[in-house]
Order: C-alpha cells, then sequence, then structure tokens
C-alpha cells in the first residue's frame, strides 16, 4: 500500500502505555461523549429548499424524465480531492467515494410541449456545485451518481444517454427536501472494504464496525469494535495517507478502507481500550474539506 506506515506490530494496552497514551484515551472518551450528547440534542432531520442549478433530460420506460440538479449550503460537501486523486481512485475501484445528495420525491410535471413528465430535484453542497461548473468530469460523474442513485431509491431504469437543457435550469418547481441533521462534524460510519486483488480467504474475518469522525478540522478520530479480544496482542495496524488497514490475529477481524481524507501517517497514534474492547486511533490530517 502507497505511503502506508506500519504503526506498532503488536499494540499494548492502553492501561500500560503510559501517559501519553492515557491522554490520548482521555481525548477519544471525551469526543465518544460528545458525539452521544450531540446526537440526542439534535432533531434527526430538517427541511432546506434547494436552490435550481441546471436540468437534465432522460427518459424511462415511462416516458420522458428530467432531473433538476439542484444545491444548498445544509448539505456537507464530499472530500476535498483534486481530479487527478479522484480519477485514480476511481480507476482502482475504490468505494470509499462519496458525494452527498439529497434525492427528491418524483413530481409529476409537463414539458414545453405540454406533454406528462416526471421531474426529481438532487441536491448537492452549493460550494461544490460552483465547482462542477467548471469541470466536465465532475458534472458527468455527478449526474451518473444522482442517475443510479434515483434508479436505486425508485426502482426505475434511466436511459443512460442524456442531454442538459439550455437556458432552463429546472423544470416545473423544486419542492422543500428533509435531510438528515448533521450531527458533530461526523465524517461518516463504515465497514472494512477487501481490496480487489485479494482473495478471501475461506473462513472470511469478521468485518468490525469502524466509526470515524472530526474531532477538531485536523484530526480525525476512529474507533473500532473488537468485541472477541480480551487485549491488544497480535492486532496489527497500517495507516496511509487516505488507507486504513487492520489485522487481527487468527484471522478474527479484518479491516481494509479507504478514507477520503489526506492523513499524517507519521503523526498516527493507537490504543486498544481494554475494558470497552475498541482499538483507538487518532489520525492528524494534511488537509481537510474546504
Amino acid at each position: 500500500m502507497a505511503d502506508s506506515k506500519l504503526l506498532v506490530p503488536e499494540l499494548n494496552d492502553a492501561e500500560t502505555m503510559g501517559a501519553e497514551t492515557l491522554r490520548f484515551e482521555e481525548l477519544l472518551l471525551q469526543a465518544s461523549k460528545e458525539l452521544q450528547e450531540a446526537q440526542t440534542s439534535r432533531p434527526e432531520s430538517t427541511q432546506i429548499q434547494p436552490q435550481p442549478g441546471f436540468c437534465i433530460k432522460t427518459n424511462s420506460a415511462e416516458g420522458k424524465v428530467f432531473i433538476n440538479i439542484c444545491h444548498s449550503p445544509s448539505i456537507p460537501p464530499p472530500a476535498d480531492l483534486t481530479e487527478d486523486e479522484l480519477l485514480q481512485m476511481l480507476e482502482e475501484d475504490q468505494a470509499g467515494f462519496r458525494i452527498p445528495m439529497s434525492l427528491g420525491e418524483p413530481h409529476a410535471e409537463l414539458d414545453a410541449k405540454g406533454q406528462g413528465c416526471t421531474a426529481y430535484d438532487v441536491a448537492v453542497n452549493s460550494d461544490f456545485f460552483r465547482r462542477m461548473q467548471n469541470s466536465d468530469f465532475l458534472r458527468e460523474l455527478v449526474i451518473t451518481i444522482a442517475r443510479e442513485g434515483l434508479e436505486d431509491k425508485y426502482g426505475l431504469q434511466l436511459n443512460p444517454e442524456w442531454r442538459i437543457l439550455k437556458n432552463r435550469p429546472f423544470l416545473g418547481s423544486i419542492s422543500q427536501q428533509n435531510i438528515r441533521s448533521q450531527q458533530r462534524p461526523r465524517i461518516q460510519e463504515l465497514g472494512n472494504l477487501y481490496t480487489p486483488s485479494s482473495p478471501r480467504p475461506e473462513a472470511c474475518p469478521e468485518k468490525p464496525h469502524l466509526s470515524l469522525w472530526l474531532e477538531a478540522p485536523d484530526l480525525l478520530l476512529a474507533e473500532i469494535d473488537l468485541p472477541k479480544l480480551d487485549g491488544a496482542l497480535g492486532l496489527s495496524l497500517e495507516v496511509g495517507e487516505n488507507r486504513l488497514v487492520m489485522g487481527g490475529p487468527q484471522q478474527l477481524y479484518h479491516l481494509d478502507t479507504y478514507i477520503p481524507l489526506r492523513i499524517n501517517c507519521d503523526e498516527s497514534k493507537a490504543a486498544f481500550h481494554q475494558k470497552r474492547k475498541q482499538l483507538m486511533v487518532a489520525m492528524p490530517l494534511l488537509s481537510v474539506p474546504s
């Protein structure tokens, strides 16, 4: 794995790793407490009014379909990757990159000829939308992901051929949408991703639950649940610039996941919390989303 660093071949328990690790453990525990408080004190969803961007025309077996690509500052942006970084990741078949989107409900409309059609509103982050406007690559990527998202959500089969309407930023009306309220600046909760080139063993290791969140603009925290372990003996951990790989003893666990942020692997630290049976990792960031 490029730019990876084996932090510790065999991690010791947090209780025996000294004052520095204990301070790190306290930081993680405090972050977890604040996260839980934030999750219980905020509503589950909030209402937004997406702003028009541009409209694409395609069709399905039922007739004409229009997709209004909209934007809102309330929707979080994707990771701040360059086009070259994103293209390389897509060519390597990595599944870690996400473009947060809000997929609206279908609404019946009339096209320019007065014929019936169906329209959908898809909203992305406003800053990302402005960046996308100057990039054919990002615009086509967003349209492809939006089309596939609508197909999955509503059981559609949309024509992969489409065109952008000229001088018409949207069709019909753009309705308000409910989106999940953001908790603390949480990234996402991820499972493990096996690398395509690595065959799974016959007895597959368990996929541990991984939680990631930003504790500060330049610090990413991770908790990996390992309920079958009483200690850290036999655990291995590699942290790369945008990759985290963990192996458990006797193939009990395996985690191989892409993280859409640039990590300072040289300064990353890890500790095993014996009572909670969690591996905790603190990863300073080289850059953060804009």
